[in-house]
């Protein structure tokens, strides 16, 4: 075997180190970014590295840039407004030939946006956290580095190389142009270093990884396992971790919920409330469970259980009919993408945990919230709608196909796959049967099946 080392790439990336003229000036950067898009007719991506930086970012282009005249993302702002929100920045953005790609948006609409940045007439500009890079396989001419952030923290070598890694494109453009507006990280040599955050020793054994953990985290182990068992005993405890019962992985919070349970039991009995179909009680309960995991919602718990009580109605109700039930909360639609996934993924995980230690602390009370756990882990939707939203098909039309009775979603036992094949086997009548659908409606059913479409 012979090992031949080679210098080559497919594109060449044409770097201009911007920053060093800027010099941390933010008119002066402002100004930069929109020169340079003022300059470029071909496609670009603008790392902003937070969503904070997004939002600036997007007011930014909001204010200096017009709109493009593309029928095409204007049916693509009417539909948001339409299913979103009209006050949403971006129904605003997108006339101007820009879209936004987080973590926090739906995967469909994140999906979407990339299909429209592949448009001749779609979208010209994507602003982007580090989401861009993760999975999604789109590349621009021109890369923008706006920040050297990623999150709170700075880029690190391998991720920037990854982000201006975007530029160009093979067989259309073989230079790709990257703006850097601030100061990049220096280049390291790329390192393979596997270590356990403090966040996942509850499922570490310290004898087999002890080479990895450092002998703060051992000792942490260590005193985990020890107040566990004491709280559930020994043959509970070793059981729950062997059959990985605990979906959280801080050893932290599972040792406060065991003792907060085991030394409060009365304030625990009424935790199947949750399992009712009226959310009038939910609130004191919800209140408890948060209360476990203080200051890890992003919002205030009042303004975080009112969202949860709404969103009950996710399936009934539309998504600007949310947001009008949640008017006195105050809550814009970017607080209901975080909310939601804040519901659907950590609150979940939390329940989840908290179900399975009472059940074991508290077993003659009989109470398991699995039902309600199994729904809010859903958001409120039929399984298949929630995961078919992944593969693109948002819930609003889902809802509508199941109005017109061509698929029946809340079918119990229908399944991802059955579903796909009952789509693929309706896609000639779908668009005749389905009432209501606009224009952006068909693109998005066009470019879903596009997407299940079987070779």
């Amino acid at each position: 075997m012979l090992f031949l080392r080679l210098d080559f790439n497919t594109v060449f990336l044409e770097k201009h180190e911007l920053y060093k003229d800027i010099r941390k000036d933010a008119q002066k950067k402002s100004d930069v970014l929109i020169e340079i898009l003022g300059q470029r007719k071909s496609k670009s991506l603008i790392y902003a590295g937070t969503y904070s930086n997004v939002e600036r970012v997007s007011n930014l282009l909001l204010e200096k840039t017009g709109e493009v005249g593309s029928d095409l993302l204007t049916a693509f702002s009417t539909w948001l407004a339409k299913n979103y929100d009209p006050n949403w920045m971006l129904t605003a953005l997108v006339k101007r030939g820009t879209g936004i790609h987080t973590g926090q948006l739906h995967r469909s609409l994140s999906q979407v946006q990339v299909r429209l940045f592949e448009e001749e007439d779609g979208l010209n500009t994507i602003v982007s956290t580090s989401s861009i890079i993760e999975g999604v396989n789109t590349s621009a001419q021109n890369v923008i580095v706006w920040s050297n952030k990623n999150g709170t923290l700075k880029l690190n070598d391998f991720t920037y190389k990854n982000i201006i890694g975007r530029g160009g494109r093979m067989f259309k453009h073989f230079i790709g142009n990257i703006y850097i507006l601030e100061e990049p990280p220096l280049p390291a040599d790329t390192q393979l270093n596997l270590t356990f955050p403090d966040e996942l020793l509850a499922d570490v054994d310290e004898d087999e990884f002890k080479q990895q953990l450092s002998k703060e985290q051992i000792a942490k182990i260590l005193l985990y396992k020890e107040r566990m068992s004491g709280v559930l005993g020994q043959e509970v405890f070793d059981r729950l971790r062997r059959d990985g019962a605990l979906m959280s992985g801080d050893t932290t919070l599972i040792t406060d919920i065991a003792l907060e349970i085991s030394q409060n039991r009365s304030r625990w009995r009424g935790l199947a409330i949750l399992n009712s179909t009226s959310t009038e009680y939910w609130g004191w309960i919800l209140h408890k469970v948060l209360r476990l995991v203080p200051g890890g919602w992003d919002v205030p718990y009042t303004k975080f259980v009112e969202f949860v009580r709404a969103l009950s109605s996710n399936w009934k109700s539309s998504i600007p009919e949310l947001l009008d039930q949640l008017d006195e909360q105050d809550v814009a639609i970017e607080d209901f993408f975080k909310m939601e996934r804040n519901a659907t993924f950590k609150l979940t995980a939390l329940l989840s945990d908290i179900n399975v230690i009472q059940k074991e602390i508290m077993p003659e009370q009989h109470m398991d919230i699995s039902p309600f756990i199994a729904r809010l882990s859903k958001a409120f939707l039929p399984s298949c709608v929630i995961e078919l939203e992944e593969y693109g098909l948002p819930r609003m039309l889902a809802k509508r196909i199941h109005a017109a009775g061509l698929i029946d979603f809340e079918d119990v036992n229908l399944t991802l796959h059955s579903a796909i094949d009952k789509l693929l086997e309706m896609r000639p009548e779908m668009l005749a049967e389905v009432e209501g659908l606009d224009r952006f409606d068909r693109y998005v059913l066009h470019y879903f099946y596009e997407g299940i479409a079987r070779q």
